[in-house]
């Protein structure tokens, strides 16, 4: 009799942690399902920021921080002649971390009909190598993408040397397997003190704010992140604001063919 209700006892724990599970994920569901719904209705009346005017092609940039994001709302917000053009969303980071809502963002970009790209933040303790690959592992890019963005912005106590030898090897990785010569990320001082001239060749994205026609910095750039609380349809939380250095040719011919 006791080895029969130990058995029922069993089979009762397996049931209630089997229930919980699924209770579990089926609030997950629903929780996703609202953020949806709850996307296809945030509205602001302007971007909440003042946009350089002297810019045609305009875009944003966004991480799991934004969480769920309505896309065809951000396609269609426009205030003036300011329009999101595209998108630069991160997929990677280190040797292993994918972005939860990478996959998400990347369908639903294109979809849209924005022109996208996808970033990996390095991590400068970790090979350049190996970062590469997992980068490589999880982003299929497509004609009309921009081409793969290298987020460099600390330097984790690594000595400069082995930090530019680091970024070297994902930068070369990168461009040997997808045929593009990748976009490097980065702020002002950051690159000033740490990447100098050795990197004058690749695209440059720039991040530098509080200045209106330009950021400040000694060589060309394609990209200049110009704001980090910026508003946009469809996304609940800020927003960073980019702007592409260039008319809607260069734009073109900058994407991947």
């Amino acid at each position: 009799m006791a080895a029969k209700k130990k058995k029922n006892l069993g089979w009762k724990i397996i049931l209630y942690v089997t229930l919980a599970a699924v209770g579990v994920m089926l609030g997950f569901v629903i929780y996703q399902w609202w953020l949806e719904q709850r996307a296809k209705f945030i509205r602001y009346a302007a971007f909440g920021i003042e946009v350089p005017v002297n810019y045609s092609i305009h875009g944003i940039d966004v991480s799991r921080y934004q969480r769920i994001i309505d896309w065809e709302n951000v396609k269609q917000m426009k205030v003036e002649n300011v329009q999101i053009n595209f998108a630069f969303i991160k997929a990677t980071e280190g040797v292993n971390d994918k972005d939860p809502y990478f996959n998400r963002n990347w369908k639903k970009t294109k979809e849209a009909g924005l022109a996208r790209g996808a970033y990996h933040f390095f991590i400068a303790t970790r090979s350049g190598k190996i970062q590469a690959e997992n980068f490589i592992k999880k982003v299929e890019l497509d004609p009309g993408d921009l081409p793969p963005v290298l987020d460099v912005e600390e330097t984790y106590g690594v000595a400069p040397q082995k930090l530019r030898q680091r970024v070297v090897e994902w930068l070369q990785t990168i461009e040997e397997y997808y045929k593009v010569k990748p976009i490097i990320y980065t702020n002002v001082d950051f690159y000033k003190y740490y990447l100098k001239d050795e990197f004058d060749g690749y695209p440059l994205w720039v991040a530098h704010y509080l200045q209106k026609e330009r950021p400040r910095i000694y060589r060309d750039w394609a990209f200049w992140q110009h704001n980090e609380a910026g508003r946009v349809n469809g996304i609940a939380a800020y927003v960073d604001f980019n702007v592409f250095n260039g008319d809607s040719t260069a734009f073109s011919n900058l994407l991947i063919k």
